[in-house]
């Protein structure tokens, strides 16, 4: 277990999964995958439990509250093509609802579920699909305690280096956040809805 000033860290658990779910959705209330409900993100969170490749964390407070949340696979093409062989029919129940009701965002939905953060070129490396952070523990730095957790974890179990997808526009403290800890910008594209992402790599040189 790893400790900082505002947190501990650990890895993952289902007891968990329930807790980060919240803080997912009070953290990132309109983004999409917040949009296909606590279901479908109960399933997301879950599937970082199913796989040897992936590497989640969480950090809980004085209190022992769940306040952040980062998971992300090492090797994002072998991991989303077995949970989506393993889990395909609980993620389609889970968004079934939210399909139903608005049916523009089934074509959304199957990218989502086969996202790999539009990989870079080079060697395979670590996705860092999401880190959350309860609003209430902002500015603590418990996101960077996080993602520095989840690097180290990476480099220990031999990733060449990592990457992640954030948004460019109007998101300008997140990137910030990034450069401050050492990701280097890689490219910006856009994605088929128009939206605009930068790409970052961490590169281990090992």
């Amino acid at each position: 277990m790893s400790q900082s000033r505002s947190c501990r860290l650990e890895p993952l658990t289902l007891a968990q999964v329930d807790s980060v779910v919240r803080l997912h959705l009070n953290a990132f209330p309109d983004y999409f995958l917040s949009c296909l409900g606590p279901r479908f993100l109960r399933e997301f969170y879950v599937s970082f439990l199913m796989d040897p490749v992936a590497v989640a964390f969480v950090a809980r407070d004085e209190h022992a509250e769940v306040v952040g949340a980062v998971v992300g696979p090492l090797d994002p093409r072998g991991f989303f093509s077995r949970l989506l062989r393993r889990r395909w029919w609980a993620f389609c129940q889970a968004s079934l609802g939210t399909a139903l009701n608005r049916p523009s965002t089934v074509r959304r939905l199957i990218r989502a579920l086969a996202y790999r953060g539009d990989v870079p070129e080079g060697p395979v490396r670590a996705l860092l699909s999401s880190v959350a952070v309860s609003p209430s523990a902002q500015g603590r730095g418990v996101g960077k305690t996080l993602v520095r957790r989840w690097l180290a974890e990476a480099g220990r179990r031999s990733a060449s280096g990592c990457y992640l997808a954030t948004d460019a526009d109007n998101n300008d403290a997140v990137n910030r956040f990034y450069r401050s800890i050492g990701w280097k910008l890689e490219s910006t594209y856009t994605t088929p809805e128009r939206r605009k992402m930068n790409r970052y790599i961490y590169d281990f040189g090992h």
